[in-house]
């Protein structure tokens, strides 16, 4: 009778099996640390390694240390403080109101404030000796304040003939320069002092005027020839100024007076022969 092998029992195999797999498992984790929590070992024996998914880690801070959105930002506000609130920077220069109607573009103004009336214009005499008017007579009253027509340095300033006399030499007008005259007026600059165009430079005497009522005698010269002052404006100063409208009354708009009839002659009508009977 033969005998059948006797069984021994398996459990010496544990350790071989479980050996490899713990070895498995201490590997991954040396080498997936941040991975995501320790290793689960499956039943067949391998590491599962789980990783957190949808979880992000925050942005890296900027090299100033600021984050968007924070209030530390240089913005020049503060995130609490309404913007509408905050006060508006002051210009740093003043609008002007208007606009002088005497004083134009390119350093030329009138030598009168507003626009003067010219009393008698500028008459070339026809020889040097000659009769005509060397000059523009500009209406004013005795005190009115005498402007500089254009940028220049103040040549003379004192009396000639018992008359106060201005004269400046416009600036970067050629060789020899463009000199204007003043008369008969007391000057409130001294001679080599520097003007622009429409500042004060003197004050209209109380006469004698070259015309019978108060005026400024304005001349012009280049060297020893005469010229026109108003030469010196240009052409925005010379005018009158802008057209207004002026109200009109008694004058029915239209479409509400009465209608208008128009009388038409009657219309010929067809002429009628008889037909001899």
């Amino acid at each position: 009778m033969r005998r059948s092998p006797i069984r021994r029992p398996l459990s010496w195999l544990a350790p071989l099996l479980l050996t490899p797999a713990l070895l498995l498992a201490l590997t991954l984790y040396a080498l997936f640390p941040a991975a995501g929590p320790p290793p689960v070992t499956g039943s067949s024996g391998w590491a599962v390694v789980v990783t957190l998914v949808g979880v992000q880690s925050p942005p890296p801070e900027p090299a100033g240390g600021t984050v968007r959105g924070s209030p530390d930002r240089d913005t020049g506000t503060d995130p609490g403080s309404d913007p509408t609130s905050a006060p508006a920077p002051e210009p740093t220069s003043r609008p002007e109101s208007g606009t002088d109607p005497g004083r134009g573009g390119g350093g030329r103004s009138w030598p009168l404030a507003g626009r003067p009336a010219v009393l008698r214009g500028w008459e070339p005499p026809a020889g040097p000796y000659g009769p005509g008017h060397r000059g523009v007579d500009l209406a004013a009253a005795a005190g009115s304040r005498v402007l500089a027509a254009a940028d220049g340095r103040v040549s003379f300033a004192g009396r000639v003939a018992g008359r106060g006399v201005l004269a400046v030499e416009v600036a970067r007008s050629g060789s020899p320069p463009l000199r204007i005259t003043y008369e008969p007026v007391r000057a409130l600059v001294e001679k080599d002092a520097d003007v622009r165009a429409g500042e004060p430079v003197a004050v209209l005497e109380a006469g004698p005027f070259h015309c019978a009522a108060g005026c400024l005698h304005w001349g012009l010269r280049r060297g020893d020839a005469y010229l026109d002052p108003l030469s010196l404006l240009p052409p925005s100063l010379l005018r009158r100024g802008p057209s207004r409208l002026l109200p009109v009354f008694g004058v029915p708009e239209p479409g509400t007076g009465p209608a208008a009839v128009v009388s038409r002659p009657p219309r010929a009508g067809p002429s009628r022969r008889r037909c001899p009977r």
